[in-house]
């Protein structure tokens, strides 16, 4: 600026400029370099996450980093975006949400974000966006799963750069909707500190959204309860303080989730101090059927680890709690069971998927624990005591499934990509999205299958004829080797119709 002025001052002394021209060429200067400064400083913090889209609608949660009016404007096309929503006034760091209606069935929907603060005359722009509305029989479209992310456990099986790679890995592809399989959100190192109050655990959720939104202002996300979110019925003890309702609020909070309705059908039991969860619920997309399980708001024991200690079955927490060794005492229980099979019964479409964090919830493996207790019907030992311990199910949940002609069931839980199946039914353990130790956690537990090492994503094309499982392996640029780049294909599998 300085080296500006004194050019200007020789101009003054080497040519006939009048003041007030040399006056205005230094301030238009000085605004050429002012105004992209400018335009940077103002450009507001947005994180966008979608969720629960369907034939006519979505919806869009924002964050604001400040107390803002927003509206949404939306099309059909990039450039004419001739929708737009009311006005809403957002408070900071507290999400907003947007159902928009009325969309265009089998569609893509661009949408973006004007906003402003008290402090401006005009509304800033986002980026625009876009999602797909329900795609129509016979159409081909695609999704993705992503196992465990588990960034609490940073060093060992979570980097957030490999992160950030695999969730812009997975908008790149541009699916349809992304599924994520649990343990996303862990509260129990809080729990274990004594320190799971509102706002801590609040903060897990809203943490693993400034990661997220990479992918999902693009990708509506589906989400399923694991073992380490701790959203579990055992827990439960009447206040509105204890950490099962603090971990299904915060939940249903920062993530637009299904609930029962036309599109979606869901759990409608209420918990108390939270209502309804959202934790089990199904939809159809194009010639697909989608299925999400959840044993854990569902179970008065604890279904896998105690919250705040280890999965050793001889801890208990500060409350007494304590695993249990008897697995006919966890489950999905009863409603849930006669939901899942009236599902499966009366839907038509050609594919079938299920996803659930785990074979019971509990565990490891996937077909080698797949006999046991309300899964297969039999103890370890070999008795069959399924008809005594459920006597309200008519098979146990792997019989009915093959019965109903599902395809896959996807499970994270072990960390590790395994591709199984047992009486036709797929079994499709999912990998880490974030280990940069590429490991095979869990690997002693699989007997069988197709076996690939950690990190990366699973995506899987549906066609009216096939379904075609992708797992692409995820990679920074000083992680890449002769054996692992970034995107690399890693397994690849194509799936037909069952008969039924």
């Amino acid at each position: 600026m300085k080296q500006m002025i004194n050019g200007y001052r020789s101009l003054i002394t080497s040519h006939k400029f009048s003041r007030r021209s040399i006056l205005k060429g230094l301030a238009l200067s000085m605004l050429t370099i002012l105004a992209p400064v400018r335009a940077y400083s103002a450009t507001r913090s947005l994180n966008i996450i979608l969720g629960r889209p369907t034939a006519t609608g979505g919806a869009i949660s924002i964050i604001a980093d400040a107390a803002t009016k927003m509206y949404i404007e939306f099309g059909y096309s990039k450039t004419n975006l001739n929708l737009k929503t009311k006005i809403i006034d957002s408070a900071p760091n507290v999400p907003t949400i947007f159902d928009l209606a009325n969309l265009k069935s089998n569609s893509t929907v661009y949408y973006r974000v004007r906003s402003k603060d008290s402090t401006e005359k005009t509304y800033q722009i986002s980026e625009v966006n876009y999602f797909s509305t329900q795609k129509k029989i016979s159409s081909t479209f695609s999704f993705v799963v992503q196992g465990d992310s588990h960034p609490e456990r940073a060093g060992k099986m979570f980097n957030s750069d490999l992160y950030y790679r695999t969730l812009q890995n997975i908008g790149s592809q541009k699916p349809d909707f992304m599924i994520m399989l649990g343990d996303d959100f862990s509260i129990d190192p809080l729990i274990e500190k004594g320190q799971a109050d509102q706002a801590r655990v609040e903060n897990i959720y809203a943490t693993q959204r400034k990661w997220l939104t990479t992918s999902a202002k693009n990708v509506p996300l589906f989400l399923v309860n694991g073992n380490h979110e701790q959203a579990a019925a055992y827990l439960l003890d009447g206040t509105s303080t204890n950490p099962a309702v603090l971990a299904g609020n915060a939940r249903l909070k920062y993530f637009p989730l299904p609930d029962q309705s036309s599109f979606y059908s869901a759990d409608a039991e209420e918990i108390p101090n939270v209502g309804r969860p959202r934790d089990y619920y199904s939809w159809t997309w194009g010639d697909a059927l989608f299925i999400t399980l959840d044993p854990y708001w569902h179970s008065k024991n604890p279904v896998d680890n105690v919250a705040g200690v280890s999965a050793d079955s001889t801890q208990t927490n500060n409350k007494g709690g304590q695993k249990t060794n008897d697995l006919w005492s966890i489950g999905i229980g009863d409603t849930q069971y006669a939901w899942f099979k009236s599902t499966l019964e009366s839907s038509k479409a050609k594919f079938k998927f299920v996803f659930a964090h785990h074979v019971m919830g509990t565990g490891r493996g996937g077909v080698e624990v797949s006999t046991q207790y309300e899964w297969g019907g039999q103890d370890p030992k070999g008795n069959k005591t399924f008809a005594q311990m459920r006597p309200n199910w008519d098979l146990p949940i792997h019989d009915l499934m093959v019965k109903n002609g599902v395809n896959i069931f996807f499970q994270g839980h072990d960390h590790i990509f395994v591709h199984q199946e047992r009486d036709g039914l797929i079994y499709q353990s999912m990998p880490n999205p974030a280990d940069d130790t590429f490991t095979m956690f869990n690997d002693a537990a699989y007997l069988s299958g197709t076996k690939a090492p950690n990190s990366g994503h699973v995506r899987v094309t549906v066609s009216s004829t096939q379904a075609q499982v992708e797992y692409f392996l995820s990679a920074r640029p000083q992680d890449e080797t002769a054996g692992r780049v970034n995107m690399q294909l890693a397994h690849s599998y194509i799936v037909k119709p069952r008969s039924q």
